[in-house]
C-alpha cells in the first residue's frame, strides 16, 4: 500500500476509477434520466444543465451518467469471462503438455492472428446483442488469446519449482497444485491483465454501439455518439459541440484512470520496477 501511495499516477487512476464506480452505482439514483424537452434541443451548458443538451432536450450529463453503468458492466463481464477462459487454457497447457499443449496453443495462435474488431463486429449483428451478458461474451471470445498464452508461460515455469514437486510426490493431487499453489503465484499479473482487457473491452464495446450494431441501450456512450454524429448530424452544429464531445471525453477520462491504476499495480507487483527506481 505505502508503494501504491507513493505512485502518484496510480492514486489518480485509482480516484478516477472510484469515480467512475460511484457514478455507475449511485449516479443514476442522483442524476434522474429525465424526458424530452424538444424546445431545448441543443442547448449550450449551463447551470440547469451542465453538459448542455441533445437533439431531444435531454440533459447530456444524465445520459453520461446512465450511461456509465452498461459501460462498465459489459467491460467487468467481458474482462471476466475472458480472464476465465485464459486461466483455464494458459494452465491446462501448462501443465498437461504435449499434444494438450500443441492443440491450445495452435487455437491460441489462430485467435491471436484473427482481426478482433471486425469479427466482433460481424457476431454483433448476426447473433443481434440485446443483452449485456451476450454482448460481453463476444467481446470475451476475442481477448483471452494473448494472456492465455502469458498463462501458460508462467505454469511452465512454476510447474519446475521446487514446492510443485513436493506437492507431486506427496500427491496432493490437481486441484490443491492449481488452486493452492499456481493460481496464487499468477494472481498479480492476472490482476493487472484484467485492468487492461476492461479497458480494452470498454472501446470495443462502444465502437460495435457507434456503429449501430448492439443498439440495447440507448444511453450508451457509443449510442450516443452513433446519435450525435451518424443519426441527427449534431457534428455539424456549433451548439451542439458538447453533445457530441462530452461520452469521448468521459472514454478518455476512464481510459486514463485504468492505465494510470494499472500501472501503479505493476509497480506492486513488480519488484524490479521498483529497484530500477
Amino acid at each position: 500500500m505505502r508503494t501504491f501511495l507513493q505512485n502518484r499516477r496510480a492514486v489518480a487512476g485509482a480516484v478516477i476509477l472510484m469515480l467512475y464506480l460511484l457514478m455507475a452505482t449511485i449516479g443514476p439514483i442522483l442524476v434522474p434520466l429525465g424526458g424530452q424537452a424538444p424546445g431545448e434541443a441543443f442547448q449550450p451548458p449551463s447551470w440547469k444543465h451542465p453538459l448542455g443538451t441533445d437533439y431531444l432536450g435531454r440533459d447530456v450529463l444524465a445520459q453520461i451518467v446512465h450511461g456509465s453503468r452498461d459501460v462498465l458492466f459489459v467491460a467487468f463481464l467481458a474482462a471476466t469471462f475472458a480472464i476465465a477462459i485464459a486461466i483455464s487454457v494458459g494452465i491446462l497447457a501448462g501443465l498437461k503438455g504435449g499434444v494438450v499443449d500443441q492443440a491450445l496453443m495452435t487455437l491460441v495462435n489462430m485467435m491471436l492472428t484473427i482481426p478482433h474488431l471486425p469479427v466482433m463486429m460481424i457476431l454483433a449483428a448476426v447473433f443481434r446483442v440485446r443483452d449485456p451478458f451476450s454482448f460481453a461474451s463476444i467481446l470475451a471470445l476475442w481477448m483471452w488469446a494473448g494472456l492465455a498464452r502469458a498463462v501458460r508461460s508462467q505454469v511452465l515455469s512454476l510447474r519446475e519449482r521446487d514446492f510443485i514437486e513436493a506437492a507431486r510426490l506427496l500427491k496432493l493431487g490437481s486441484f490443491h497444485i492449481i488452486f493452492r499453489e499456481i493460481l496464487p503465484n499468477i494472481v498479480p499479473y492476472v490482476a493487472i491483465n484484467f485492468v487492461s482487457m476492461m479497458r480494452g473491452a470498454i472501446v470495443s464495446s462502444v465502437a460495435i454501439m457507434f456503429l449501430g450494431l448492439a443498439p440495447f441501450s440507448a444511453t450508451n456512450w457509443g449510442m450516443m455518439l452513433n446519435m450525435a454524429t451518424i443519426q441527427t448530424g449534431a457534428i455539424y452544429i456549433p451548439q451542439a459541440l458538447p453533445y457530441v464531445l462530452s461520452p469521448l471525453l468521459a472514454i478518455m477520462l476512464l481510459q486514463l484512470g485504468g492505465y494510470f491504476f494499472a500501472s501503479g499495480l505493476e509497480e506492486i507487483f513488480n519488484p524490479r520496477l521498483r529497484a530500477h527506481e
